[in-house]
């Protein structure tokens, strides 16, 4: 999908579709999802399978070309993920596809620092893994960038002799965030092209971040503007459209449910009153739209602009 927002253009750029949003969403049963008759027929199939992608955004028109979150990557190790277990997808063929090569990217912009937000910051070239986007600033907000690296320190306890599922869970969500910190992260602070930034930092004249913690401690949502048009590319403060009718629904990848919900609801009615678009970093296509008043939180109506 494509948005026009002033002078910017803002592209989406998909590597693959995500699957079990249903499970993540505590809320999201079928007699809750029934009562959301918009979700069919984009974002929710006949069986009450909630749709979604991984992808990346890339801004241009202004004085940068921005990168806003990188996908999973190719050739990465998540032996607890195997949809995402040395993985091949075709991302820089469809970022060349709109436009761009990676040498062509100034800003490369994480919202979060989980592994499917980061996964191509880096290529493996047969020795070691590499910057894909080599004249890029990597921005990673500040607070997100501290707590990730405290993690990735860390020596890895070995598991309890008892060990609940939720646990077993929790430990394999830290191993895949150590993987990923160390693959993704970490070759781009060795070769000099990371920034730790402040939560509401200016990228360029017309781009910066918002804050929108809960889903981690420094995630950033990221405005584009140009006089009246705006824009907010949303990250994973909200992770599929039924999160816009009932705000206070939990994702249980959350890291502070209370918060990410408080972020939720803050962000809807700020984006609701200025009549902003909000594009859904893994909504299911149309994946931007506006909100509307509805209920205890808001409908979407989407569309291209």
């Amino acid at each position: 999908m494509h948005w026009t927002i002033g002078r910017f253009e803002i592209t989406a750029i998909r590597e693959q579709p995500i699957h079990g949003l249903e499970d993540l969403i505590k809320e999201a049963r079928p007699d809750t999802l029934a009562a959301i008759p918009w979700l069919r027929p984009h974002y929710m199939t006949d069986d009450f399978k909630l749709k979604g992608w991984i992808q990346s955004f890339l801004i241009t028109g202004g004085s940068r070309v921005v990168l806003v979150d990188t996908c999973v990557g190719n050739d990465k190790e998540r032996p607890n993920d195997p949809a995402w277990h040395r993985q091949q997808r075709a991302f820089l063929q469809a970022l060349q596809e709109a436009g761009a090569m990676p040498g062509d990217v100034d800003v490369v912009l994480c919202t979060h620092l989980h592994v499917d937000h980061v996964g191509w910051n880096t290529f493996w070239d047969g020795a070691a893994w590499r910057a894909t986007f080599p004249r890029a600033r990597y921005l990673f907000e500040r607070t997100e960038f501290e707590h990730w690296r405290a993690l990735a320190a860390e020596a890895e306890a070995p598991p309890p002799p008892q060990e609940s599922r939720k646990d077993a869970a929790l430990r394999a969500f830290r191993q895949t965030q150590r993987l990923t910190f160390a693959d993704s992260v970490a070759p781009i602070v060795e070769a000099g092209l990371a920034d730790a930034v402040d939560r509401d930092h200016v990228v360029c004249d017309g781009i910066r971040l918002v804050p929108t913690p809960g889903h981690t401690p420094g995630h950033v949502s990221v405005l584009v503007r140009d006089g009246d048009a705006e824009a907010v590319i949303s990250g994973d403060c909200v992770h599929h459209p039924c999160q816009i009718a009932h705000p206070s629904w939990r994702t249980l990848v959350d890291a502070d449910h209370e918060q990410a919900a408080r972020t939720r609801h803050r962000l809807f009615g700020d984006l609701a009153d200025r009549s902003g678009l909000l594009i859904g970093s893994h909504f299911a296509d149309p994946c931007g739209g506006r909100l509307r008043p509805e209920g205890e939180g808001y409908r979407f109506e989407a569309g291209e602009t």
